[in-house]
């Protein structure tokens, strides 16, 4: 087969593959890649070579302070990124999916990937998140710096959406319990588009790149969470203050109590080892009844 494997010996030869004494970096200072002449047909190595040149060329950073509208993140210029402090993302993971069958349960799954990411998608777009994307069975979407609190009421009004409607609708549907994974971090990104502006007279062979810790931090706070909790890192935390996002509306079950309790659980991360920070915070409240859409209206006012 002429594939690599333990020791360098090569599949169905017994022989041992060697790259050869050529440095990555020619002495004529032109960028070359490592894999042999024979050791890959021209045109692979072809496109392998022009981005081992593109990675040696010095790139432009940019710095702006918001999260821009798609078409105006580069794609032409290889070498040009921008820098976005202190960007939030909110990540939506669909937990249990993996016990949906497309083979037994065709519709019911299709309903509730429709149903899981359709929702969050509209909502995301709904509380005006200036980027959204889909991963997976779930989805995320980006905030500007300044914009914690509409973050936070976003995660909330997905969060009670799973909890009233996606999780009873699925096990009526199908006898099986599923839920929701929700984290937020916030932090210094850089963004460009990789792919093809066009490629074969058609526009969508590009993606956004996030290159930073929010998506990735968000997407494994998620992962931390059990049905219904919402959990968030230190660096978030600390940005919302507000005793709106802070104490309860002083009911419960959406009967008031008259007392005022923290919504927030502290915990110590410090050792998951997939972190970058030491603490994050748990939420498992929803819209209160009551006062539910007053709160929301009130955070967003912030």
């Amino acid at each position: 087969m002429g594939l690599l494997v333990h020791d360098n010996a090569v599949l169905g030869h017994l022989a041992v593959a060697t790259i050869g004494s050529r440095a990555p970096y020619e002495e004529i200072g032109i960028v070359m890649t490592r894999i042999a002449a024979k050791q890959l047909p021209q045109k692979y190595r072809d496109v392998i070579e022009e981005q081992v040149a593109i990675f040696a060329r010095h790139r432009t950073i940019e710095k702006i302070n918001k999260i821009p509208d798609t078409a105006d993140i580069p794609i032409e210029d290889p070498s040009k990124w921008l820098r976005i402090p202190d960007v939030i993302c909110v990540y939506v993971d669909m937990l249990g999916s993996t016990r949906l069958s497309a083979v037994t349960h065709d519709r019911e799954t299709a309903g509730a990937y429709q149903l899981f990411t359709g929702c969050a998608v509209k909502l995301f777009a709904e509380f005006e998140a200036p980027y959204i994307d889909v991963r997976g069975d779930g989805a995320f979407a980006l905030f500007d710096s300044d914009q914690q609190y509409r973050s936070l009421a976003t995660a909330v009004s997905f969060k009670t959406f799973a909890h009233l409607d996606f999780v009873p609708l699925i096990r009526e549907a199908t006898g099986i319990d599923v839920g929701s994974h929700i984290g937020i971090d916030c932090s210094t990104v850089l963004v460009r588009k990789l792919g093809f502006k066009r490629y074969r007279g058609r526009s969508d062979r590009q993606n956004e790149v996030w290159a930073g810790k929010p998506v990735s931090m968000a997407a494994k706070l998620a992962s931390k969470t059990a049905d219904g909790e919402l959990l968030v890192s230190d660096r978030f935390f600390e940005r919302i203050t507000h005793d709106l996002a802070q104490l309860s509306c002083g009911c419960s079950g959406g009967i008031p109590i008259g007392k005022k309790v923290k919504l927030w659980e502290e915990l110590d991360v410090s050792n998951e080892g997939i972190f970058d920070f030491g603490k994050a915070f748990k939420l498992r409240s929803y819209w209160c009844e009551t006062h539910g859409a007053e709160y929301c209206s009130a955070l967003l006012a912030l």
